[in-house]
């Protein structure tokens, strides 16, 4: 309902509403939580260009009123790049398109205003509403709120699975910006985190090391045998240098100890005949 509008001649444009309400986090968590579901976001669906991430940025559902500022909110169906300026603000009249989840990282001195916040939300028809309170003990640090028939059902369970999105949300200990703690991440549909750019950047460097590491290996092997066959029949041919170049690790080592019964080039010829 909210996004029934009359005519949007006489509605303020994103440029001409305010894009900052100047107050400021209570602490760097409501900032660093929902950049990193962000940049994960910007990995593993860089493919895609019709979603949008908004981060401490007004939503504005009502001309008349002041815009509602969740510490991180999606959306699905949009431009994820609509100009050069980017956006200023996420104007509901101009996107057409309500957010599909919503995410408040709670603060010690303002708890009340998330209850208030899931009432709004709700009456809006956000789908998702994600708690995240990492000052709790014993209760869930993470709840994750679905909109089931005009209310919102606690959806049990970690990490949560939302359908509508395709993706899983839950908490884990791990490094982000260089800090190590428990941080929120966006998980597959068999339960399995995906990386953040940090790991993902240390992921790729280990790969990098084995894959040389390998491939130190296989040069090793081929100089070796064709060091041997050198000594053993001279001048190797050149079509029989780049054959045994093209032989896997098994295929090396397995050459290693026939060429000891070969007499002549056409014994190692015939044996590479036999390995195609």
């Amino acid at each position: 309902m909210l996004l029934n509008y009359d005519s949007l001649d006489y509605l303020p444009s994103a440029k001409d509403l305010p894009d900052s309400d100047d107050t400021p986090k209570d602490n760097e968590l409501h900032d660093l939580i929902p950049h990193l579901l962000k940049d994960i976001l910007a990995l593993i669906w860089s493919e895609r260009m019709d979603w949008f991430f908004g981060v401490d940025m007004g939503i504005y559902y009502d001309p008349y009123e002041p815009a509602i500022i969740p510490d991180g909110f999606l959306s699905i169906g949009v431009p994820r790049i609509i100009d050069s300026d980017l956006r200023l603000s996420y104007v509901l009249w101009e996107e057409q398109k309500l957010p599909i989840l919503a995410l408040e990282v709670v603060s010690h001195k303002r708890r009340k205003k998330y209850t208030e916040k899931k009432n709004f939300y709700q009456e809006m028809g956000i789908l998702y509403y994600v708690i995240y309170n990492p000052l709790r003990k014993r209760k869930p640090r993470l709840e994750v709120y679905e909109l089931q028939d005009g209310e919102y059902k606690l959806l049990q369970g970690e990490p949560i699975w939302l359908s509508e999105i395709g993706l899983g949300i839950g908490r884990e200990f791990g490094s982000y910006m260089g800090v190590p703690r428990e941080w929120l991440y966006w998980y597959d549909e068999s339960g399995k985190r995906y990386l953040s750019p940090e790991e993902r950047i240390i992921q790729e460097r280990q790969e990098g090391k084995q894959e040389g590491k390998q491939e130190g290996k296989q040069e090793g092997k081929q100089e070796l045998i064709l060091g041997l066959l050198k000594q053993k029949f001279g001048q190797i041919p050149l079509n029989i240098e780049l054959k045994i170049k093209q032989l896997s690790s098994n295929q090396l080592d397995n050459l290693a100890l026939a060429l000891l019964e070969f007499s002549q080039w056409e014994d190692l010829r015939l044996w590479l005949e036999h390995q195609s």
